[in-house]
């Protein structure tokens, strides 16, 4: 059994996202308090308990707010695993600058877009509208509750069981 839990701070706001066999332990011990519940129960000699998908601790962590890394993984995240020219789906993507760094183009969310290699290669050192090609979406720097990584928060709202809880959060990420 491989589930995974949502863990939320005592204000309901997203924390993170923890196998099932820690969420449980925190629940025996106190920590944490299930909010909801799957259908498959979980036996021991003594007890036994439905498996949760979302816990709420029961006091809360004061957190400072990170900030958004720029990494491979969430710029991925961002465009959806998808070429941002032709629209090409997979994880074996490269990442483009639009505007080249030989030119002052910067290594920035509004500059770098996720792309594939053939793609990449025909653009080559050249601005898309040079290439003759224009992109799908502009890139933008995500926003979105930074506690998850932006990789993991964009998985985690595909589960309809933490749509709920992840909604409030980054609402132009769940009608995705």
């Amino acid at each position: 059994m491989s589930a995974q839990v949502l863990v939320l701070n005592q204000n309901y706001e997203p924390l993170t996202v923890c196998g099932w066999q820690r969420a449980v332990s925190m629940v025996y011990v106190g920590k944490a308090i299930v909010v909801e519940e799957d259908s498959r129960i979980l036996h021991s000699p003594s007890t036994q308990m439905r498996l949760p998908t979302v816990v709420k601790l029961a006091y809360h962590v004061n957190r400072p707010m990170p900030k958004l890394k720029l990494s491979r993984q969430n710029l991925l995240a961002r465009d959806r695993f998808s070429c941002q020219y032709c629209g090409r789906r997979g994880k074996m993507l490269t990442v483009d600058h639009v505007i080249p760094r030989d030119r002052g183009g910067t290594s920035s969310w509004e500059n770098l877009v996720a792309c594939c290699a053939a793609c990449n290669n025909r653009k080559a050192n050249r601005t898309p509208r040079e290439a003759g090609m224009h992109l799908l979406r502009r890139p933008r720097r995500p926003k979105f509750i930074p506690y998850l990584s932006y990789a993991v928060f964009t998985a985690a709202v595909k589960n309809p069981e933490w749509r709920y809880y992840l909604e409030p959060f980054a609402p132009h990420l769940v009608g995705s």
